[in-house]
């Protein structure tokens, strides 16, 4: 009697983002930038607190964050007011500005103990990690966000890069100057990160009465 080869089952996996709000992360209202910095603050947390302004006002992904090196932000001895970095994802370089009270913030941060002699801007406290990871963001994110009463599935490191332009859109509606400052190559990522279509639709339809 033949043998009849029955074909392989392949056990079901459980889904990567099963039970988890997955999408657009919210970017950030200017309060709850205001309440953040004032528990760091609070906290006396220099590295953090130079980390969440530079993260606001640099809009940069969290990769190439977490990469800045001092030489990047501190030229003859003084915190720089626009400052040129590489992308890594697209490797054309990308311009934004610090704030006086980030620059204020990173000054105070590299006199602090912790950065005699480290290149990069923001060190690992693990020796064996010249600089914090990407994943390690992503946790201190979350701890900022829970800080101040947000659900924390709702936010992540990308909250951080649309915040500042978020908020540049909503004051200006200038979509070009957004999508230099995000470094993106085409407009139509930008509309797509930003939600555009939807808040400008929204926007519309609330000042419209039948």
């Amino acid at each position: 009697m033949p043998r009849v080869q029955l074909p392989a089952i392949t056990p079901k996996r459980r889904a990567w983002n099963k039970g988890l709000l997955v999408g657009q992360k919210r970017s950030l209202l200017p309060k709850q930038v205001w309440a953040i910095r004032a528990r760091l603050e609070l906290a006396d947390n220099l590295r953090d607190l130079a980390l969440f302004n530079v993260a606001i006002d640099s809009k940069l992904r969290g990769c190439d964050l977490v990469r800045l090196k001092v030489t990047d932000i501190i030229r003859d001895d003084r915190v720089r007011e626009r400052v040129s970095v590489v992308q890594s994802k697209t490797n054309k370089p990308v311009q934004f500005e610090l704030a006086e009270n980030t620059r204020e913030t990173l000054a105070n941060w590299t006199k602090a103990p912790e950065m005699i002699g480290c290149p990069f801007m923001f060190p690992s406290r693990f020796h064996d990690r010249p600089h914090i990871s990407t994943r390690q963001y992503g946790r201190l994110v979350r701890g900022w966000v829970v800080s101040i009463g947000l659900e924390p599935s709702g936010y992540g490191t990308h909250s951080m890069r649309r915040t500042k332009a978020a908020e540049i859109y909503r004051k200006t509606g200038n979509l070009r100057a957004v999508q230099l400052l995000l470094g993106h190559t085409k407009v139509d990522s930008t509309v797509r990160y930003l939600g555009v279509e939807l808040e400008d639709a929204l926007s519309i339809a609330e000042n419209i009465d039948i």
